[in-house]
């Protein structure tokens, strides 16, 4: 569990390196008195966006948590964005839940089939199967390396006419997608979407409003708002910077089940709440990172 903690402190360390929301968001809650310190959050869940190609992709990343203990739950398929994904149950439920998505590559042109596997094919095996999974700084130093090389401003402006997942995940790669606070955990005041969106506009940040500033599950139970990606300062190949989509911050209100609504707030814990994903909320959540959301910055 050691391990496996210090692998989540890597990413989350870095992640907030990249994404200044992060710490504006918490800034905001402490001054606003609703934490007294970034440790008070439950990180709701991490994701990892991949790219569905040999050697690489769900089957491959998922070998790293497995192995300390998360177990693969539902399957998700998103017919228009070409993704596939999988939830992963954490061994211990104070730590955070996991969703990693991989695009469908064949299912793209084959211009933009080209283009990817002109970098993913530099990946001639699983490079999991070699990692010391045990230790956690050859684990960290893995997530946060380069898997081929820097791609070029013209093949990444290529893939984004096409699918702006392909785009963000080659140059991207595993860096943290994004981490989610638990609103519902929150005091009162705070802890339903609707209050919380309201609180972190009042204090500058920008949201993703593709279905609505909130996204609902049609059991009602699972509730969900991201910040819109803020820009990045990216290097490619040849010398080249453009500013592109980097990460962003996710927010999900996971309402009491029915049959444990007689339960008294104190006695209220995670397994009493709505469970795993909704496949149109995370349809909506992608686009976080998309130019129809960025430009709003």
């Amino acid at each position: 569990m050691q391990t496996l903690q210090l692998i989540l402190d890597g990413l989350m360390r870095r992640y907030r390196e990249r994404v200044p929301d992060v710490d504006k968001v918490i800034s905001a809650m402490i001054a606003e008195g609703i934490i007294r310190h970034g440790n008070d959050i439950e990180n709701d869940h991490i994701a990892f966006r991949t790219m569905g190609v040999p050697n690489l992709g769900i089957q491959s990343l998922e070998r790293i948590f497995l192995h300390h203990g998360y177990t693969r739950r539902d399957y998700y398929h998103f017919a228009e964005k070409k993704l596939n994904a999988y939830w992963y149950a954490p061994p211990d439920p104070a730590l955070p839940r996991i969703f990693i998505s991989e695009l469908r590559v064949g299912d793209l042109s084959e211009r933009v089939q080209e283009i990817i596997h002109s970098y993913t094919s530099e990946v001639t095996a699983d490079p999991v199967l070699s990692l010391d999974l045990d230790s956690a700084s050859a684990v960290d130093a893995f997530l946060h390396s380069g898997l081929w090389r820097l791609p070029s401003l013209e093949d990444f402006r290529a893939l984004a006419a096409e699918s702006e997942y392909a785009s963000w995940a080659i140059y991207n790669r595993y860096y943290l997608n994004h981490f989610t606070i638990s609103v519902h955990n929150l005091p009162d005041g705070y802890n339903d979407i609707g209050r919380f969106n309201a609180f972190l506009e009042k204090h500058g940040l920008v949201l993703n409003d593709s279905g609505g500033k909130y996204k609902e599950s049609p059991d009602g139970l699972l509730l969900q708002s991201s910040t819109v990606a803020g820009m990045i300062d990216a290097a490619f190949a040849n010398g080249e910077t453009a500013r592109i989509a980097g990460s962003y911050v996710e927010f999900a209100e996971r309402r009491v089940l029915p049959a444990f609504a007689h339960l008294s707030t104190s006695e209220i814990q995670r397994v009493h709440r709505r469970e795993g994903f909704e496949a149109a909320n995370a349809n909506r959540i992608f686009e976080s990172t998309y130019s129809s959301q960025t430009n709003k910055h």
